[in-house]
């Protein structure tokens, strides 16, 4: 299980994201400088215990809409550079405990891209974001293909609402990158989805949002995702 340490990181995550966001195009922001603040999130184990694996949940007002946008930022920590991966790096940090981090967006990480396909099959089990060794009940997962989840993706593609993964035969991983609250609180993907995951996160007013995170179709991804 990963341990969480309890010290510091410089700069903060929170700072990285403000110089990151504004470059993907899944950030809504008008030009503003973005003010990320956190709202929730889950973490995954590397197997080998290498690599930090974080599904970070942050919200920033510097959008056009009256209330601040909700985006979804998988984040790995490695020891070292991952080779192939500098158009991925969100920046480095240095870590109290274990010294320089670089900091990658997972979506293009192998390790958290298999343990994401693990999470929705049902072979892993979402972490509490500041916990060590605490399961988090709040995320949820389906799945209902016939064959195991693909942990490779021949693919990425950021789009203006979610980061697509997929593969040669039309298999599609859709990382939701703009979060949106359920209709009464129950996620459901749309049609020619094989699995989900969904997640909670905070709202303005203190309450909960659920919402859907991640959606795995098994069809041409030409198809509409979750509403």
């Amino acid at each position: 299980m990963a341990v969480i340490h309890r010290t510091t990181l410089v700069p903060t995550k929170l700072e990285l994201l403000a110089s990151w966001l504004p470059s993907r195009p899944w950030f809504h922001g008008d030009g503003k400088e973005p003010r990320p603040a956190r709202a929730g999130g889950f973490r995954l184990d590397d197997p080998k215990g290498e690599v930090g694996i974080e599904f970070m949940i942050v919200t920033d007002a510097s959008g056009p809409g009256s209330a601040p946008d909700a985006y979804l930022v998988p984040l790995t920590y490695r020891g070292a550079p991952l080779a192939g991966a500098e158009h991925a790096l969100v920046g480095t940090a240095e870590h109290g405990v274990l010294g320089r981090r670089w900091i990658y967006d997972g979506c293009h990480d192998p390790v958290a891209v298999a343990e994401l396909a693990a999470l929705i099959e049902g072979r892993a089990q979402a972490q509490a974001q500041n916990v060590s060794d605490t399961p988090d009940r709040e995320v949820t997962r389906a799945f209902a293909g016939e064959g195991p989840v693909p942990a490779h993706f021949a693919a990425v593609e950021d789009t203006p609402e979610h980061t697509e993964l997929s593969t040669p035969d039309g298999t599609a991983l859709r990382v939701l990158r703009t979060l949106r609250p359920a209709p009464e609180g129950s996620p459901l993907p749309g049609p020619g989805a094989a699995g989900h995951v969904a997640g909670a996160w905070d709202l303005p007013d203190g309450t909960r949002a659920r919402g859907l995170l991640c959606v795995l179709c098994t069809t041409p991804a030409a198809q509409d995702g979750p509403h």
